[in-house]
């Protein structure tokens, strides 16, 4: 079996991103199930907001079991001001419902005995769940070597030419996220998703990025192609 070709940059690239932001991990949960529950209620909201949200969702029900037993609508209520609380909630509902079918309990400490391919395949059984969220849960809480590719990361991977969009929109479809996680490096991948995030929300933004103060620009197509205009 031939080796992975891998882009000429990645290495340096992932060098220069975690002296610049030192791999923070944007508050995300090593329990599976509260890493679950926190990226649904920072769907469509800001990161104080979600955070926020999350904390008075933990305030209102300190157990999961708590969680699982409560009506859409009382979930709702703590979340509300994190905005689409009542999708929200119905989704937390019905995941939940999911996982207590399957385990007996609110519980996906159970996924930690599975092999990624199986852990990832039970996630994405959940209602509502992408391969961006499934593999969040894997890398943050579960430890595994996946790749999530969040907006941030898609459009920085496509800014440093190491991959292209399948899609005549030009977003990310999920065999484009298997396309892009076989182009890194297992032991890469989080930290280039977690500072790759960063660098997306301070520098390298969809409009307008700041590519002279970017510290990964000197190894950035991009750039060649802004001077020469």
């Amino acid at each position: 079996m031939a080796s992975p070709k891998y882009p000429p940059t990645v290495l340096n690239v992932a060098a220069a991103l975690t002296t610049r932001y030192r791999d923070f991990n944007h508050y995300n949960l090593k329990n599976p199930l509260d890493e679950l529950l926190f990226i649904i209620c920072s769907t469509k909201t800001g990161e104080a907001s979600y955070r926020s949200t999350f904390r008075s969702l933990k305030e209102t029900f300190p157990t999961h079991l708590h969680i699982a037993e409560a009506p859409a609508e009382y979930i709702a209520r703590p979340i509300v001001s994190g905005g689409l609380s009542n999708q929200k909630a119905k989704a937390i509902r019905d995941l939940l419902d999911v996982i207590v079918a399957e385990f007996g309990e609110p519980t996906l400490k159970p996924l930690r005995k599975k092999s990624d391919a199986d852990a990832e395949a039970f996630l994405l059984s959940l209602p509502g769940v992408g391969k961006k969220v499934a593999r969040c849960v894997l890398m943050y809480s579960l430890g595994r070597q996946v790749l999530p590719v969040d907006t941030h990361c898609w459009r920085i991977a496509r800014r440093l030419g190491w991959v292209r969009p399948t899609q005549k929109d030009k977003h990310c479809a999920p065999r484009d996220m298997d396309r892009l996680q076989s182009k890194i490096p297992p032991e890469l991948r989080y930290s280039l998703h977690v500072n790759m995030i960063s660098l997306g929300r301070e520098i390298c933004t969809a409009t307008s990025p700041r590519c002279e103060e970017c510290p990964i620009a000197v190894w950035c197509p991009r750039i060649g192609v802004v001077r020469s205009k």
